[in-house]
């Protein structure tokens, strides 16, 4: 018989340094769930699941739900309870994952590896607040509001632009190469998994506080009066949203509602166009058309490059796209070689004999 290992606590959020768009997109997706989760993409080793797990503790009584990769779709929608319909005839919903996240935290590790259909049904609910289930016989619908997260490295691959679009917010994650920053991290760490209660106690001022702030952000947030904002807002909110180039109006309305988040999370009185400004990277980041990042300046023209040769076409095929496999000319080095003697002497005068 094997007994339930004890979970381990989780590392203080007022402790997770070196990454600061990312607490801050959580903290947001916190204060408002309605804004569709987070995409957190980046290397490995960057505090991701360090983050979202601490970030539950934040949440009164929240759980924290973890989606594994070979999950199906009945286990995390809910399916027809087969035991009470055998046992009684009767037709009752079992509960999926998506029940059990309500309230808390629900995290999925390299989200971009799922099936779409778990996707989506993932991000409907994180929408929403609510699942609906219509299948097996059974039409059953609950409340599932949660703070999605999900990550990704982009070197296994991306999601498709439909399904990146309905994420509220996206951050990029990069290797830290402050050496003072590694060295606190690295300290940090260390001194955590050597007392973690030791460690926690010297953050449990900081963690309250953020504890504090975030259940009044959320309160602030769900009263429709407060925090109003005036056209200077939807202006700079269309602005941006038409220089990124995206598609629809997801865009806006996110920006506008993590706006809002950043102004509850301050306590300001008003949203402004300042708090659009400071939310607009991470609402843009994964919407953004590829033809307005290239529309800030534009490289030199390839004639005046350094790499370029004479005529601007080197590596192209004539059409002015990259020819791909085509190889430079390179110099050939050339040994000057000495004229070979003839193998048959030229003809001599000679002179006519004397009768």
């Amino acid at each position: 018989m094997t007994t339930a290992a004890p979970m381990p606590v989780p590392f203080p959020f007022a402790a997770i340094a070196g990454q600061p768009h990312l607490r801050q997109a959580l903290l947001l997706a916190a204060v408002d769930p309605g804004l569709g989760g987070v995409l957190i993409e980046g290397p490995r080793g960057t505090a991701k699941t360090t983050a979202a797990r601490a970030l539950a503790e934040l949440l009164p009584g929240a759980p924290f739900v973890t989606l594994p990769l070979g999950a199906s779709l009945e286990s995390l929608v809910g399916t027809l309870d087969l035991a009470k319909a055998l046992a009684g005839h009767e037709l009752a919903f079992a509960p999926g994952l998506l029940a059990r996240a309500h309230g808390g935290v629900l995290y999925v590790d390299e989200i971009n590896l799922l099936p779409d259909a778990l996707i989506d049904s993932l991000l409907d609910a994180a929408a929403s607040g609510v699942n609906v289930v219509e299948r097996d016989g059974i039409s059953h619908r609950h409340a599932a509001r949660f703070v999605l997260v999900g990550t990704m490295n982009p070197e296994e691959g991306t999601l498709r632009p439909q399904l990146l679009d309905r994420f509220g917010l996206c951050v990029q994650l990069r290797n830290i190469d402050d050496p003072a920053g590694r060295q606190a991290i690295v300290r940090a760490r260390l001194a955590f998994d050597a007392d973690p209660q030791g460690f926690r106690a010297k953050h449990a001022q900081e963690e309250a506080a953020l504890a504090a702030s975030l259940a009044r952000a959320r309160a602030l947030v769900a009263d429709t009066s407060a925090l109003p904002y005036g056209d200077a807002v939807h202006e700079a909110v269309g602005a941006l949203c038409i220089a990124a180039g995206v598609d629809g109006l997801r865009a806006d309305l996110v920006m506008l509602r993590s706006a809002r988040a950043l102004a509850a999370w301050e306590g300001a009185d008003e949203i402004t166009a300042d708090h659009v400004r400071r939310v607009a990277e991470a609402v843009l980041l994964h919407r953004r058309k590829p033809e307005a990042e290239a529309a800030a300046p534009s490289p030199a023209p390839l004639a005046t490059r350094p790499d370029a040769t004479a005529n601007g076409q080197r590596g192209t095929n004539g059409t002015g796209d990259e020819d791909w496999g085509a190889m430079p000319p390179e110099p050939v080095g050339i040994e000057r070689v000495k004229p070979l003697r003839p193998l048959i002497a030229p003809a001599q005068a000679v002179a006519p004999k004397k009768a």
